[in-house]
């Protein structure tokens, strides 16, 4: 009984039936006015040439909005679009939710008003009155069990009131709902934002965590030493690293504060020789060898190979530790090569390698075209990626 009464309690059963209401208040005043018929036909073309205006779209979609879902934000009120027309698709459908709008509030309106007509003619013969009169149903003779009959129009009628609600919002979501084009649009867009965010977790992944890593690794080298030399060296390399990772930092910060500004300045692999030093710095034994115009590599694929050289030590760093570590970087005609190198640490499993910056290596290397390995080879852990210059 509770569950059957809840609809009641919502305001938004009663503002949807207003919403029906509202659609027929001029055409009633009209058909009051000039008491002809015919005036209904001319509310439906009237109707019919609004709904071809495109601004038609943004007044009944902000109306359905508010009167229909209860709020104007959300999961089922973002689905009607407050936009203008913007084809003629869009247009058809205005005119149909127009003319479903007029004809199922009339319907339903004059359903109810009836339904209140002859709950009203049933208490009236109950008591020993006259009929009201108006009402589609007669009701013959006064008759004490007619109060007993008289809560049943008005549970259909709540009935009514309900059930309109659900099925012009129905309607609603169908017919002010955005078109294919609409969908893909936005699809495309939510899209955009995915591979954004992704691109940018990658870039706070790779720099932010080769600073820390770096900074943990000296810190723990220049404690063990206890060589006050060795420690103001590891404190210098732990500066630099983390004023380099502080700028990629506020380059990333840029772009979530001005999605419209492209990312520029952002480490190439012309730049290789702070990575080389600082993996140095750190005591891993670096036998680096770059062969090829690597200056005249374009600006996304050096930037995407400096990342990918920047995770590889910082995985060397993390998981093996001051370890000779080979890194080949080669440029051919049309080709990158990276190729990096060092003893497989104990207790690795064998596999192409599950963690994220690995995961990551191999996702910016597929979004150029390109291909990557990693994963234990010959007794070494092996970085080798191939991206394509073109």
């Amino acid at each position: 009984m509770v569950r059957m009464l809840r609809p009641f309690t919502r305001a938004v059963t009663y503002t949807r039936w207003l919403h029906l209401c509202m659609a027929i208040v001029w055409p009633a005043l009209w058909l009051f006015i000039d008491q002809a018929w015919w005036t209904v036909g001319t509310a439906t073309v009237l109707l019919g040439l609004a709904g071809l205006v495109p601004a038609m779209r943004v007044v009944e979609g902000f109306q359905a909005r508010l009167l229909l879902t209860g709020h104007r934000d959300g999961s089922e009120s973002s689905e009607i679009v407050v936009a203008p027309s913007a084809t003629w698709d869009d247009r058809g459908r205005m005119v149909v939710w127009l003319q479903a709008r007029l004809f199922l509030g009339a319907l339903v309106s004059h359903l109810f008003v009836q339904l209140l007509l002859l709950a009203m003619d049933l208490v009236s013969t109950a008591l020993g009155g006259e009929r009201a009169g108006g009402a589609w149903l007669r009701v013959e003779g006064p008759h004490w069990w007619h109060a007993l009959l008289a809560p049943l129009p008005l549970v259909l009628g709540a009935a009514v009131v309900i059930g309109s609600g659900h099925l012009i919002t129905r309607i609603a979501l169908r017919l002010l709902g955005p078109s294919p084009a609409e969908r893909l649009a936005a699809l495309e867009e939510r899209t955009e934002q995915l591979l954004e965010r992704t691109r940018i977790a990658r870039e706070l992944h790779d720099s932010i965590g080769h600073a820390l890593t770096v900074a943990v690794v000296q810190a723990g080298a220049a404690r063990a030493a206890g060589d006050p030399i060795f420690t103001d060296r590891a404190l210098g390399a732990i500066e630099e690293t983390g004023r380099a990772a502080l700028e990629d930092l506020e380059r990333v910060l840029g772009v979530l504060r001005e999605s419209g500004k492209p990312v520029s300045g952002r480490p190439t692999l012309a730049d290789a020789d702070r990575l080389l030093e600082s993996a140095r710095a750190s005591g891993a034994k670096v036998d680096a060898e770059v062969t090829g115009p690597v200056e005249g590599v374009s600006g996304p694929v050096s930037r995407e190979g400096y990342r990918i050289l920047q995770e590889s030590l910082t995985n060397v760093l993390r998981h093996a530790g001051a370890v000779p570590v080979r890194v080949r970087v080669h440029v051919a005609d049309d080709i990158l090569v990276l190729a990096i190198r060092s003893p497989l640490p104990a207790g690795t499993p064998p596999g192409p390698g599950r963690g994220s910056g690995l995961r990551g290596i191999r996702e910016r290397a597929a979004l150029l075209g390109g291909r990557a390995r990693t994963g234990p080879d010959a007794g070494d852990w092996q970085v080798h990626a191939e991206l394509p210059l073109s």
